[in-house]
């Protein structure tokens, strides 16, 4: 059973697109895209997700704005924590360094 001289195509099961293969030289002689799928089927639904984006967009937006207001806050807290700790447990005698273990 030989092979035939007829350029065969190969369907991309991924995408769709469409290669012609010649058997002789073993090479692609053709390509065809697959087509383009649409985001939207109308207009009414692209605007209807351009509001939700945006309505997204301001409320993340508004929790940065909340966050960063209540920053100084929380970040008096820590230190009047770590102060707080800090003096519970303080440090006696010198700290041990790397060479003092040998």
């Amino acid at each position: 059973m030989g092979l035939s001289d007829q350029p065969f195509d190969v369907t991309c099961p991924d995408c769709g697109g469409v290669l012609t293969i010649d058997p002789v030289s073993r090479g692609i002689i053709a390509h065809t895209s697959a087509p383009r799928k649409k985001t939207f089927e109308d207009f009414g639904q692209a605007a209807k997700a351009l509001k939700e984006s945006d309505a997204r967009r301001e409320s993340l937006f508004a929790q940065s704005i909340a966050a960063e207001k209540n920053k100084d806050d929380l970040m008096a807290k820590k230190f009047a924590e770590a102060v707080k700790k800090a003096k519970e447990s303080p440090l006696s005698g010198k700290p041990l360094r790397d060479f003092d273990l040998d």
